[in-house]
């Protein structure tokens, strides 16, 4: 089944008195998987199965508009004895490949949701744009109860990579300004992300290349004030924090890190809507990568931290994405580390392999808790 997103879009009446479309001759047709369309609802929203039997059994097939999709592919059912004596969140998932006959499985044993993110930084174009969306719209990865999955287009074409994307990868803003309106030319206010036509509802922050570029040199506590403005408009946070090679060298991982992290502490109380980024800079784009055990031993500590100075509940329920040259080839070693709950993906997010990195959620699966 393939379905025309631009039909969805907002309608504006011509000069002639006809309603007409105003993105009918900008936005080309993408088709998405058939599983992910149903008719009685626009295919550029989020849409969540929802069980309505309310007698236990498996969930019919009915559409519900809902601001971050969670497919409910699992029998409704009360937590086991072991499941109750857990911390943290657990999810029921299910086979993906295909949402109809998608069949039952057990607990996975995930105590947070496992969270993809895409960085498409200062690269791409409407043609690229389009030729990406078609290749993971066709793919069988479903983000859904097991995976979070979020891509961040440049600014000026987050509109349109919403409306050719699939409804469940969400779109999110690369960056956003301190503060709300005013004069501030070139800034984008975490007001006017979460009213654009994309429906965002995350924004990346603190990356390492907006820290350290002589042209923006931001500073922590410019970052933590970004933060806190967009946590209280609602946004969702990626807060990415990271070393150097020469603070790495010198010993100092972990005072870097617990710095970026203690500037944002001071301004916020809240850390439901913060997903963690370490992303140590020395692995960025540079074809380098922490080791498992690496990544692994820093996500632990950043954990210790927040359980130490934030909260023991914070901890266990926070998400510590790992970014830094992450691609097809070394994603699923790095998912089976027991602290690493997802990915922050650049370069590789640019390529319909894309897709391989977002199914390496389901390596948690093979873990013992």
């Amino acid at each position: 089944m393939s379905c025309n997103l631009a039909h969805s879009a907002p309608s504006v009446a011509s000069a002639t008195g006809k309603t007409v479309n105003p993105f009918s001759l900008l936005l080309p047709s993408v088709p998405v998987p058939a599983s992910l369309s149903t008719s009685s609802t626009p295919c550029y929203r989020p849409s969540t199965l929802a069980d309505v039997s309310g007698n236990g059994t498996a969930p019919r097939k009915t559409s519900a508009l809902a601001s971050r999709p969670s497919y409910s592919l699992q029998a409704p059912r009360q937590p086991s004895k072991l499941e109750a004596e857990k911390d943290g969140r657990w999810y029921d998932v299910a086979e993906a490949k295909d949402l109809d006959k998608a069949g039952w499985r057990p607990t996975a044993k995930m105590p947070r949701r496992f969270f993809v993110g895409g960085n498409w930084k200062c690269n791409g174009n409407r043609d690229s744009i389009q030729t990406l969306s078609e290749a993971l719209n066709k793919g069988n990865s479903v983000a859904g109860t097991g995976v979070e999955v979020v891509v961040a287009p440049p600014a000026a074409y987050a509109d349109y990579t919403r409306y050719l994307l699939r409804p469940d990868f969400e779109v999110a803003y690369q960056n956003c300004w301190t503060g709300g309106a005013g004069a501030f030319t070139g800034e984008v206010s975490a007001d006017m992300i979460k009213d654009s036509f994309s429906e965002s509802k995350w924004v990346i922050l603190g990356h390492s290349e907006r820290r350290s570029l002589p042209e923006l040199k931001e500073s922590d506590d410019t970052v933590a004030i970004k933060t806190a403005y967009a946590l209280s408009k609602g946004l969702g946070v990626m807060l990415c924090i990271g070393e150097t090679l020469k603070e790495r060298d010198a010993g100092q991982t972990m005072a870097v890190n617990e710095r970026q992290l203690a500037a944002v502490a001071k301004r916020i109380t809240d850390w439901t809507n913060v997903v963690i980024a370490y992303e140590p800079v020395w692995a960025i784009g540079t074809g380098k990568v922490a080791t498992p055990e690496q990544a692994q031993e820093v996500h632990a500590k950043i954990r210790k931290w927040l359980a130490a100075n934030i909260g023991e509940k914070v901890a266990k329920s926070t998400r510590i994405i790992y970014g830094g040259s992450v691609n097809p080839s070394n994603c699923n070693i790095l998912a089976k580390q027991p602290d690493v709950d997802g990915f922050l993906v650049g370069g590789a997010s640019l390529k319909p392999d894309f897709l391989k990195i977002v199914d390496s959620w389901r390596r948690k699966l093979d873990m013992e808790v």
